[in-house]
């Protein structure tokens, strides 16, 4: 069980996540969200990546030029589409990528995982008007096609309460929080985050 923390805005809550045994750490390259940082944050908080810790770039719509002026200053190592972007947008820069998949009843999961079949995994979120992560907001798990699950990133009001019994019925690749282990946007909260990670990979070694 593979745990992603996102929305991480200063270098001290990436090392610490890591520290705490996470395996990668989200930045938010999405001017309209709140948890946004800039190429110097950025570039900072890859300085505190460490070991086998990845950096992940989540994007909306961004143009070509946006996301390559990006890779030329802080050296991810996947990006994350949140928006609506093409198959053949994501795999186009030259590195591994995962595509989120906004949730809800009428998602054809089989579908998006074979039109994303390049994508290192699926990153499934909750759904809301306007918004791209980050809401807080679950969505009903039995929407996730099990068949599938080994591809899922499993994100979407996720925290340390709810993410055992999530992991347990989805059994996916990996988790992904974001607010749900913060005391402010973009500001992490260490104990949420320990107990957010230990409860994800304690259920996983029970599977």
């Amino acid at each position: 069980m593979r745990v992603k923390i996102c929305g991480i805005t200063r270098e001290e809550d990436a090392a610490l996540t890591l520290a705490l045994g996470a395996d990668a750490v989200g930045v938010v390259f999405y001017p309209n969200s709140a948890r946004s940082v800039t190429i110097e944050q950025a570039q900072a908080i890859r300085g505190a990546v460490s070991g086998l810790g990845m950096l992940v770039g989540l994007f909306v719509n961004p143009s070509v030029e946006e996301v390559e002026a990006v890779l030329e200053a802080v050296p991810l190592n996947l990006l994350q589409f949140h928006g609506e972007e093409s198959p053949a947008f994501c795999g186009q820069f030259g590195r591994p990528y995962l595509k989120a998949i906004p949730m809800s009843a009428d998602v054809n999961l089989a579908r998006e995982a074979e039109r994303f079949h390049a994508a290192s995994a699926l990153l499934l979120d909750s759904s809301h008007e306007g918004q791209c992560g980050g809401t807080g907001n679950s969505f009903d798990w039995d929407w996730v096609d099990r068949a599938l699950a080994d591809r899922v990133i499993l994100a979407g009001g996720l925290h340390p309460d709810n993410v055992a019994a999530a992991v347990r019925q989805v059994k996916p690749a990996a988790v992904d929080v974001s607010s749900g282990v913060e005391r402010a946007k973009g500001i992490k909260d260490p104990a949420s985050m320990r107990a957010f990670i230990e409860a994800a990979k304690s259920a996983a070694s029970d599977l």
